[in-house]
């Protein structure tokens, strides 16, 4: 089995080749989001931020 050469035009073509970046972006995006969301699940769980946020339904739906 024989490597082809890498000649100056195929390199050229694998280097400004730019397929698949797309693909690589969305998922870097997806695992930001991801981490953004667990860091929003674990703020969500703590008593401090449940208390206010149910102080804050209450006043909502009180009448007054």
């Amino acid at each position: 089995m024989t490597i082809p050469t890498l000649t100056r035009h195929r390199a050229a073509q694998l280097f400004t080749d730019e397929s698949g970046a797309a693909t690589a972006e969305y998922a870097i995006a997806t695992m930001a989001a991801v981490a953004f969301a667990g860091l929003l699940v674990v703020i969500m769980r703590s008593d401090e931020v449940r208390g206010i946020l149910t102080d804050l339904v209450r006043r909502a739906l009180s009448v007054s």
